[in-house]
């Protein structure tokens, strides 16, 4: 970061990009909340917000060259990746106009009064409503999925909540370019973009905020976490933040398919240069498969890392684990040595040294390496991983005669993953109604949550109910006739339309 403000560096090269971005001043800050704050009442009574974020995937859409060419400048993350990844947001905000018009995440519930009862039941109507502003942090790794206009900002505008959100460092001019089109199309107040570490905390600590979402670190999100519960009026902060994604291969799945698999691991592993949330840094297998794990990462290619600090947080992280006694280096990708370009990498150790040293060899790498424990008892596998901490994901690769077994490890990741993966690969998140990302501690700091899909606007809601109110001054949601024509559930009995 510039003494001038956030400079945007091109990460291929390691030369700066683009202008600096001014940083954003507490008084800054305070004027866009305030802002935000004034304008929370008519946003959350807007009957057309559906039709607003569309225009605003609309309006992504259309500026698609500028803000891709931008971010692959910015990001090094390529072309092809970053027009898939623009396309998912946008289709992400469209998912939200749909979730606006169909109307049950208002939850509406209706019980009628009933004086014979004890206690006596008057008249009572609940819903869900918006809490008031939202500061969502953008992440480092999808510039624009889990950004400016991610899906924390999508789900909080959705929910009839103001948002205003502190842009990362590794992108300035992509989330200031991202910034323009979303302020170009939302009310005036609605949308606000702060910039620098320092506004990050103003942000989290100003007292008209009421909501906090995150995408990054463990120790930079546990560090925002303590100053919202810190706060006078603590707030619900939900964090989404390390996670390691193990994998469990069972024995005849290595047997049937080694090559296979071994190529599928390499991929997720070393896609984005590893920059994902749901990388598989954590292997379960036995020796027989090994090798080919070997001879997958070594031929695989690495790539610049987002920021110079991740670049040497990786460098730091495998120098680690190669000086450890009980891990061996088994592979070496490329890289092509320019810029923040590291290589990927691929650990072993046994699953008796990993279980004398877990919480060591369970800490997150960031980026392409990865550890396979090796194992050749499936009773004492199923012992390691009840001691594995929370993550995003968790994957079983299993051949039909396996189901038994593979069963019995559910029973263990389940406890501690928030998705469980089957014959597949944890990278790639769906944006869909049941999708779940989310999991225990230190996956996120709200494991009930999730930051991906439609239920993801759950976050931005608190329930109210209504006694005894006349039909006329209660919102349409919950009046008797229903105007908006949502699913509702009435005495007990859910009612669709």
């Amino acid at each position: 970061m510039s003494s001038q403000g956030v400079q945007g560096y091109n990460p291929r090269t390691g030369e700066a990009f683009g202008e600096p971005v001014p940083s954003t001043s507490d008084s800054q800050v305070d004027a866009v909340v305030s802002a935000a704050a004034r304008a929370f009442p008519a946003w959350a009574a807007a009957t057309d917000r559906a039709a607003v974020l569309t225009r605003l995937a609309d309006a992504l859409d259309a500026e698609a060259e500028l803000l891709i060419s931008t971010a692959d400048t910015e990001t090094a993350l390529g072309v092809p990746r970053l027009t898939t990844e623009l396309k998912r947001t946008t289709n992400q905000l469209r998912l939200f106009a749909e979730v606006i018009t169909e109307g049950s995440y208002r939850e509406a519930t209706i019980d009628s009064p009933d004086p014979d009862i004890i206690p006596p039941r008057p008249d009572l109507r609940r819903i869900l409503q918006p809490l008031g502003v939202v500061a969502v942090f953008s992440a480092s790794n999808f510039p624009f999925a889990f950004s400016v206009a991610g899906g924390d900002t999508a789900s909080a505008l959705a929910s009839g909540c103001p948002v205003v959100v502190k842009a990362h460092s590794a992108h300035p001019n992509t989330s200031r370019e991202t910034a323009r089109v979303v302020s170009s199309v939302l009310p005036e107040g609605v949308f606000g973009i702060v910039y620098g570490t320092q506004a990050g905390r103003t942000l989290v600590q100003h007292p008209q905020v009421k909501a906090v979402g995150f995408t990054g670190s463990t120790g930079g999100g546990r560090a925002l976490f303590d100053l919202a519960q810190g706060r006078p009026e603590p707030i619900p902060f939900y964090g989404e933040l390390g996670s390691v994604n193990p994998v469990v291969v069972l024995p005849s799945a290595a047997a049937s398919r080694s090559a296979e698999l071994a190529t599928g691991f390499a991929q997720s592993l070393t896609m984005g240069v590893g920059q994902f949330c749901t990388n598989p840094g954590l292997l379960f297998a036995p020796e027989s498969l090994v090798d080919e794990l070997a001879k997958a990462v070594g031929g695989a290619g690495g790539g610049a890392m987002l920021t110079e600090r991740m670049r040497d947080s990786y460098e730091s992280g495998v120098d680690s684990l190669a000086t450890h006694s009980a891990v061996r280096l088994v592979a070496t990708g490329s890289g092509d040595g320019g810029g923040w370009s590291v290589a990927p990498r691929l650990h072993q150790v046994s699953i008796e040294d990993f279980a004398a040293d877990v919480e060591k060899l369970t800490e997150e790498c960031f980026g392409p390496s990865g550890i396979v424990v090796t194992y050749t008892d499936p009773a004492q596998l199923l012992e390691v991983l009840r001691e594995l901490e929370g993550s995003l994901t968790a994957t079983v690769h299993a051949d039909p005669d396996e189901h038994e077994l593979a069963g019995e490890v559910l029973n263990e990741i389940r406890r501690f993953a928030g998705r469980l993966v089957f014959n597949a690969w944890p990278t790639g998140v769906a944006v869909s109604w049941a999708m779940h990302h989310g999991g225990p501690w230190p996956a996120t700091t709200a494991p009930l949550h999730t930051s991906v899909g439609a239920t993801g606007i759950r976050r931005w809601l608190a329930p109210v109910t209504y006694q005894s109110w006349p039909d006329a001054l209660l919102p349409p949601e919950l009046q008797d006739a229903n105007p908006l024509d949502i699913p509702r559930r009435h005495d007990g009995t859910l009612i669709t339309p």
